[in-house]
């Protein structure tokens, strides 16, 4: 009698996530650097391994990357000091490294991938309109019928991404995003530091705004409310706080 061999190919193949979080940019609005944002790439990953999912992290340049300060639990601001989990992946070398040296997107194969999940931070609004490699990929995913997911100001990179018809993959579909009554909290927030004039936004456009344009239907839960959406194989998750809403959505849908 032998025993099976827990490696055979009767072992079903994991899942696997591409994750892309936006490298260094400079805000044109404000001149401070901007990055991504910590919570949208560590709760979609401690989501993903807890389903045994396989992961990894990409930018569209490749290279080192930088959280935008207020993201990092230990910032003086304390605005996200209960962030746990983030703590926790920041305080992994073998996962803190993940950041450190990511892999470009043109190395991105989306044949050995089942999803692709772009994460926001302040530096998408700067940087996505130029990232026409990315816009590619996340077209190829979503057209081979595989999950495309963005998050917060991830999602701006559907103000871009255009099918291989040429029609805006957002037209017509149902989206979240960074909602306006989050970017008026923002707003008011810097304003009443002084560390902006009231003439001036933190952001150079609004996604709700936007993609409403664009022929987009955008729906929201409200202020700071974790929530996300699928239209299909196109899933969003609204701000910061729906890491984890839109990783259950993606894992509802691949299954595990």
């Amino acid at each position: 009698m032998s025993l099976r061999d827990p490696n055979s190919s009767n072992k079903s193949k994991p899942k696997r996530v591409a994750i892309v979080i936006a490298n260094p940019a400079t805000s044109s609005t404000t001149g401070w650097p901007v990055g991504f944002w910590w919570s949208e790439l560590t709760h979609p990953y401690y989501a993903f391994h807890e389903a045994g999912y396989e992961v990894e992290v990409f930018s569209p340049a490749g290279g080192k990357c930088e959280a935008d300060g207020m993201s990092d639990p230990r910032d003086a601001s304390g605005y996200s000091a209960s962030d746990l989990i983030s703590m926790g992946f920041i305080h992994t070398a073998s996962l803190a490294a993940l950041v450190e040296n990511t892999k470009p997107v043109s190395e991105l194969r989306a044949a050995s991938f089942d999803a692709i999940v772009v994460a926001g931070g302040q530096a998408p609004m700067f940087s996505f309109e130029g990232a026409t490699e990315l816009h590619r990929k996340f077209v190829e995913f979503y057209e081979a019928g595989k999950v495309a997911a963005a998050l917060c100001h991830g999602v701006a990179l559907l103000r871009y991404a255009r099918l291989s018809s040429g029609e805006l993959l957002v037209k017509g579909k149902t989206v979240t995003g960074f909602a306006n009554v989050e970017e008026d909290f923002a707003d008011n927030a810097v304003w009443s530091m002084g560390a902006m004039p009231r003439d001036r936004h933190l952001m150079p456009w609004r996604i709700e705004d936007e993609l409403k344009k664009l022929g987009a239907n955008f729906v929201q839960a409200g202020l700071w409310r974790g929530f996300a959406v699928r239209d299909g194989n196109l899933i969003t998750g609204q701000q910061n706080f729906s890491g984890a809403e839109t990783a259950d959505l993606i894992i509802e849908t691949l299954g595990r």
